[in-house]
């Protein structure tokens, strides 16, 4: 696929730019390089390759560098709520903002 000047008019048109000619032939070569990525990508054979959740787990195995989630600090709500106005039940009381 590749675009046209008129194209990246258009396209700056529904994007409400306004694009000077030089801005506008360097956009459309930007946009043409990504277009012809996005076609290299399409030609890779992926048939019978499995979707990766994470792309390092090709590399390592993702399981292992993850943390068990465990509670590593003490509870300190308490000496948090020290210095609040107002507390109740362990909760801070704000003033209301909406009637």
């Amino acid at each position: 696929m590749s675009l046209t000047s008129t194209d990246i008019a258009r396209i700056a048109n529904l994007a409400r730019l306004e694009l000077q000619p030089d801005e506008s032939q360097k956009i459309l070569g930007q946009m043409n390089d990504f277009f012809d990525i996005v076609e290299k990508m399409r030609a890779v054979d992926t048939q019978g390759i499995e979707p990766l959740a994470h792309p390092v787990a090709v590399i390592n195995d993702i399981q292992l560098r993850l943390r068990d989630d465990v509670v590593s600090e003490t509870n300190q709500r308490e000496a948090n709520q020290r210095s609040a106005p107002a507390v109740e039940r362990g909760l801070f009381l704000v003033p209301k903002v909406i009637e």
